[in-house]
């Protein structure tokens, strides 16, 4: 058994090897615009531009997933040798090992697309439940490793993994949507024309739907948990739209709102209505944006925050699609000022080992949403702790942002600002 365990670790050993020196010179990271994610049109693509696609995929991800594996590996050694983190780089060597090939070549057949397809929806896979995964690691490890190390590898990381499976998500979005080899009919032609996504990114996007469809998957575990759930009531502009990412919005809105509900149920609110404000932000003003969360959110948090490398994010276009903000007033109580300085930190108030358990071993749910429908081992809503951080960093990804106000006793304001994705024709 032990001789298995070295022989695994020492072949774990050669592929990183391997990889790290394949890309020594190229692990700087392609700078990636919103507007290259949406750069090859709308659906159905032609098969040129699938295979396009395709070769820009290739041409950004085993970069990211280098700088990954350097990431890994500049954590102090016991915390990666923990059985959960090493995972976690043993996933990452392995879908770097499984890319290189292709990387190698031209994508220039229908064939080799279907094939690269294939194995990127596998890796995608493969990858899905990474938080919850290094959540259960640094939680074994936090003897080894301060949480001033966990935020600031977190941040860069969490950030980092967005982009690269966006990228990813895009490209199989892509070729799901067009599917040239399947001569797709007139009408099927005809309906993709009139759909308002481009791969991942919905150009027509209704922050109001997301919000009631969040609503309802809440409320139902309120009602579970709590035998009541409190009512959400829409004001402001509910019919606008934006270009985005459906998956980002429906992550955040559903931390806020689990937040939201749960401390107003547990102040015996549950009677007064969750204010949600939908305000679209004017074109010409959509560049402040950018700034709202870094004047709003508390200094002392922010100050302690690393600085992200560029390398991790894409970076927003000089103009974009106008964004919007939104508004969750509730009346739970507030935050106490001393829980309100460590309100962004990884694991804070709730980071429950059974939780935690439930999470790593729930199979297909992906990052911290798989903690939500975990009943037994403490609250339901309570998740892993990282769900404000990771609804942080999906926001500012794009260049928005969270910022909370907190009127203690009475309740709190949450502000989330979201930029539009690109200058999309």
């Amino acid at each position: 058994m032990r001789r298995q365990l070295v022989s695994k670790a020492t072949h774990s050993e050669r592929s990183a090897v391997v990889a790290r020196r394949r890309w020594q010179s190229t692990v700087q990271v392609k700078k990636v615009t919103d507007g290259d994610i949406a750069r090859h049109g709308r659906p159905p693509l032609s098969a040129s531009a699938l295979f396009h696609s395709a070769n820009f995929t290739l041409s950004i991800l085993p970069s990211r997933l280098a700088h990954r594996i350097q990431s890994l590996r500049s954590l102090p050694f016991i915390v990666v040798a923990n059985p959960h983190v090493s995972k976690i780089h043993n996933n990452y060597v392995h879908s770097l090992g499984t890319l290189l090939p292709y990387s190698e070549k031209r994508i220039e057949s229908l064939e080799d697309e279907i094939e690269f397809t294939k194995v990127m929806a596998d890796l995608v896979q493969i990858h899905s439940n990474t938080i919850s995964i290094l959540a259960r690691g640094f939680l074994e490890a936090r003897k080894y490793i301060s949480p001033q190390e966990v935020t600031r590898f977190l941040d860069e990381h969490l950030r980092a993994r967005i982009g690269t499976r966006l990228i990813a998500e895009q490209h199989i979005a892509l070729h799901f949507s067009s599917k040239p080899h399947n001569d797709l009919s007139d009408s099927d032609i005809h309906d993709q024309d009139h759909s308002s996504y481009i791969g991942v990114i919905d150009t027509a996007l209704k922050p109001a739907d997301i919000i009631r469809s969040c609503e309802g998957v809440v409320g139902e575990i309120c009602e579970l948990r709590y035998g009541v759930r409190p009512t959400v009531v829409l004001n402001g502009e509910p019919e606008t739209t934006f270009a985005h990412v459906p998956m980002h919005l429906e992550y955040i809105i559903t931390e806020l709102l689990k937040n939201a509900f749960r401390a107003t149920i547990e102040r015996g609110m549950e009677r007064e209505p969750i204010e949600v404000t939908i305000a679209p932000a004017p074109e010409e003003l959509d560049k402040t944006i950018t700034n709202f969360d870094q004047g709003s959110v508390d200094a002392a948090s922010k100050s302690d925050r690393p600085a992200v490398a560029a390398s991790g994010n894409i970076r927003p276009l000089e103009r974009s699609t106008p964004g919007v903000t939104i508004r969750i007033r509730d009346r739970g109580g507030g935050i106490s000022p001393e829980n309100y300085a460590k309100l962004w930190d990884y694991g804070f108030t709730t980071f429950n080992e059974d939780q935690i358990d439930d999470s790593v071993s729930g199979g297909g749910n992906t990052d911290a949403l798989s903690a939500i429908s975990g009943v037994g081992g403490g609250s339901s809503l309570a998740g892993l702790g990282y769900g404000l951080p990771l609804g942080r960093a999906y926001a500012e990804y794009f260049g928005g942002g969270i910022a909370v106000q907190s009127l203690w006793g009475w309740g709190a304001d949450v502000y989330l600002s979201l930029r539009g994705v690109g200058k999309i024709n």
